[in-house]
Formats: structure tokens, sequence, C-alpha cells
């Protein structure tokens, strides 16, 4: 055992409130894994969530366990936060995984645990392990043969009706449980071989379970508020986005129950942080942010839609100390919008730029996607053009707010419209990138871009298919060099998964899920987009 990480592990205990310290005595001991640091899993809502549900049961204790880069220069075993536990004592592993390229450190976690990889390798003395999460959700082939079963859906649901299950069957014969589970909804267990389609679970009332910051802590990115989850799902289906499928339809929160929660938060917080795809689209939006602020709290939202974009809404931010705000145009040119079904203008862009800045706002975030479908570099072209003018619109105020860019490129995901369509190549995404940067950053613009490469690699992951855990399994070192060695060493075309288009009459790889969207829905809509 490392005594460096008990003792950090420990320090962390320290400063958070909320944590859960139960006696092990005749429960059913889970691990929470987030393969990613502690950082940035305490910023996620969706960790936060299952903490709360799998400890709200009596029989049950549950401990987080993260990855850390220092895990993997050391090669030290990872140990659960709240008794310093290797992952080996654990009668089930649960891991929630919200993005791919995590994937990398799965095969890592498990390990440095001396847990064998592959599903078909484990036993009875071994936990059973589980994973879930949005990416999870959308395509889980690339991580099948790692698990035991595979989570489709929210969480909320799946638990509710797979935790009796464990907690009865968790000491029988592993094969036996395996069937069990195989028969719950939401659960995909691959090595039963079914044909069934899995169909998607989600909660149809969010007020069941309030999704709040369950354990407060500094030691992470958002950890001056206390986050609320008001919304699920997005009205405006983009063509390239996850949400409007697999969080599908939308939800909200009633008024009172965020409230609630909120009253909850100022304890130990001054801010409140409202979390959603859409948050701004709650049909009780301005009353909710009115009596925030009567309650005291300062206020953060996660992102804006450009239109409509309320004067009210914004101006009870503003009162509420919002000093950043986020906005998507993703393209630059109209056209393209359209290509993504974000139909607003050039115009309404900059008269939500206006309204913004009027209210006093300090900083103006605009997030662009590169390598979009049928992108020129005319559309490029555009995207500078319209940052310049948004630029010029906050010079002439005199108001010294400051803009910035976030520029990733698209990577089509499963289930989505665009599943079937190939990446803009890597040096065609630099290029672009760097007429950008060229242009943009002498005017005094920051901007903050994810990897064209490591986006290629989350591409191959996000249309992949159980052939990719070979390659995960073949990484000696978390690294590009170490990526393309284990893929030379698996003889495997990874330019199928990112490259190539592909027959929208072909079976999927994920074919095996039910997400509730009908293909024939994507691809009309496919068609429509680019006809």
């Amino acid at each position: 055992m490392s005594w460096d990480k008990v003792r950090k592990a420990r320090q962390q205990l320290a400063r958070e409130k909320g944590t859960i310290i139960k006696d092990w005595g005749g429960k059913l001991p889970i691990a929470l894994v987030y393969p990613n640091s502690y950082y940035v899993g305490m910023s996620n809502l969706g960790l936060h969530a299952i903490y709360k549900q799998l400890n709200d049961h009596d029989e049950i204790v549950c401990e987080r366990v993260f990855w850390e880069k220092e895990d993997e220069v050391n090669q030290a075993a990872p140990l659960s936060l709240e008794s310093q536990r290797p992952l080996t004592d654990f009668a089930a592993l649960a891991f929630t995984i919200p993005y791919e390229i995590d994937y990398f450190h799965v095969v890592q976690i498990l390990r440095g645990s001396g847990i064998p990889l592959y599903a078909t390798e484990r036993d009875e003395r071994h936990p059973l392990i589980i994973v879930g999460g949005p990416c999870v959700t959308a395509n889980p082939m690339p991580l099948s043969p790692f698990f035991d079963c595979l989570c489709i859906g929210e969480a909320e649901t799946i638990l509710t009706t797979m935790l009796p299950v464990l907690s009865e069957g968790i000491r029988e014969k592993r094969d036996q449980l395996l069937t069990t589970l195989t028969s719950l909804p939401g659960i995909y267990v691959p090595q039963t071989n079914s044909e069934t389609p899995v169909a998607r679970q989600w909660l149809s009332n969010l007020n069941e379970f309030p999704v709040a910051s369950a354990i407060i802590t500094p030691d992470t990115e958002l950890g001056d508020l206390y986050l609320i989850e008001v919304q699920r799902g997005c009205y405006w289906h983009c063509r390239f986005c996850l949400v409007s499928n697999i969080y599908s339809p939308i939800r909200f929160r009633s008024i009172e129950n965020i409230l609630a929660q909120a009253k909850i938060g100022l304890k130990d917080r001054k801010r409140i942080g409202l979390v959603g795809p859409a948050v701004s689209e709650h049909p009780q939006i301005e009353e909710l942010l009115f009596r925030l602020r009567q309650m005291g709290a300062g206020l953060s939202i996660s992102s804006l839609r450009v239109s409509p974009l309320s004067q009210t809404i914004l101006a009870e931010l503003a009162k509420g100390g919002v000093q950043t705000v986020t906005l998507a145009p993703e393209a630059g040119s109209e056209r393209l919008r359209q290509v993504i079904n974000k139909n607003f203008s050039n115009n309404d862009i900059l008269e939500s730029m206006d309204k913004v800045i009027k209210q006093g706002i300090k900083q103006i975030k605009l997030y662009f996607m590169i390598g979009l479908p049928s992108e020129g570099d005319e559309d490029i072209e555009e995207i500078i053009n319209l940052t310049l003018n948004s630029k010029r619109i906050i010079d002439d105020q005199h108001t010294g707010c400051r803009l910035s860019l976030n520029i990733a490129p698209f990577v089509p995901k499963a289930g989505t419209t665009f599943q079937w369509l190939p990446m803009t190549s890597i040096s065609i995404l630099n290029h672009r990138l760097s007429l950008i940067k060229k242009r943009l950053a002498p005017r005094g613009i920051k901007i903050k871009n994810e990897s064209p490469t490591w986006s290629h690699v989350q591409g191959i992951l996000a249309r992949g298919d159980s052939k990719l855990a070979t390659v995960l399994a073949s990484m000696e070192e978390i690294s590009l060099a170490g990526w393309r060695k284990a893929v030379e060493n698996c003889h495997l075309d990874i330019n199928f998964y990112t490259e190539q288009r592909w027959d929208t009459n072909e079976k999927l790889p994920w074919a095996i899920l039910d997400t509730g969207i009908k293909p024939g829905q994507l691809k009309a809509e496919l068609e429509k987009a680019l006809t």
C-alpha cells in the first residue's frame, strides 16, 4: 500500500463536507470509480448523484475511487477515498465514464488493482464490474469485453432495479447473477450473447431524484459553487450532439425542487451553479433566477442559447454576479449552421453579444467547431469575420469585456444524425486551426482548442466496436506514441472508424441498442442536412 496515497486521501477527506462514511459490517461494498482525477471528477454531477443514491441504501456502502496521473507514474494501485482500501476488497466496481478518452484509464485502474482485464477471465474471486455514462449509453462496444454488464441510460432508473438483484445475488455463481442481470431493463451483458435490443432507460420525473452537489470540496474546478441540475435533454436537436438523443425527452425539475436544493447549498456556498444543456429553456427560468437572488445566492449558469436570448435573464444573471457568459454559435456561416440545425443568423449572434456586453459581463466565450460536414475554408473565414465583428462590438462599448474562443474538431457520435460521416483529416483540421489563430490571436482574442490528433482518437473510440478493446489492452503508456504502437501491433485499420463514410444500410456496431430513436429518422435528417 502507498502511504503517500493514504495521506493524500485523508487530506482530501478532511477538506470535504458531506462525505458518507459507513461501517462495512453486513453491507454490500461498491466502489464508485471515476477514471480521471479527483479535481475533474468532483465537478461531475453524475458522480454526486450515483454516490448519494448508492449510499441511500442501508445495505450498501459506496466509496469513491479516482485515477490520478501519479498512479501511472508511480505504478501505484488505486485506493478508495473513504477507507483507503484496494479495489479487490469490494464486491462490485461501478465505473461512470463521461468521456471516451478516459477509456485508457479504465485499463490502468483494473491492471493496477490486479484484476483481470477481460470479463471472461474473471470469476467469483473478483468484483463484479459495471459501467455506465453518456458515451457508454451511446456506444458500449469498445468497452464491452472488459465489463460484466454495461448500463444503457440514466442511472436512477437502472440502479433502482439493479441494486436489489446485486444485494441478493452477489454471493451466487457469477453466471447465475449475470443471467439475472440480463433480464433487467437497460442492462447489456456481453457474455450472454443475446440479440435482444437493450432499451435505453430514462427517468420520467426528475423531481423523484434531486441531483445536486452531494459533497462540498474546494479541491475541484467548480469548488466555489453548489451545483444543481435543472434539466435534461434539449429541444433543439443539433445534428452532431448526443444530448437530444441519449437524454431525450427534454425534462425540467420544478422550481420548488430547485429552490429546496439551493436552500441546502447556500449553507456552505454563496453561489449556485445551474447545470443542464438548455438551462435557459426552463419554463420558469426568470422566476427561478429572481427567487434565487432573493435568497442571497450568487449565480452561475452552464451556457446560454444564442437566440432567443432574454434581456431579463441576462439582467438577473448580472445582478447575481455572473462574470462570464458562454455562447455556442458552433459554426461561422449561416449555411453551415443550417446543416447542423443551429437555425439562427449572424445578426442574432451579434445582437446577443450586444445584450451581454450592456449588462457589464466581463468575459464572453464563443464555442466553435471545425471540420463539420461540408465545411470549407470559406466557412473558417466566416468564423474569423464573425469573431472580429463581435470584438468590434465589445471595443465600441469600452467596457473592458474580454472575448475568447473555444474550438473543438467535429467528432461523429453514435446515435446522432452524423453517426455515418467521417471526420476531417488531421492535416486539414490543423490548417484551419492555424488560419483562425493567425488572424485572431494578434487581435487580443484568446483561443483555446482541443487537439485534432486526440480528437481523431476520440472519434475512433466513439464509432468503435469490440475490436478496439484489444488496442486499449495493448497500450503500454497513455500517449499518442503508445496509442499508435498499440494500433500497429493489433493490425487495426483505424481509418475505417474516422475517415470513411459508412453506408446507412449497413449494420452499425451499436445496433444492439434501442435508444428510442428510429434509424429511419436519423437517415432522413442526414439527407436533409446534406442536401
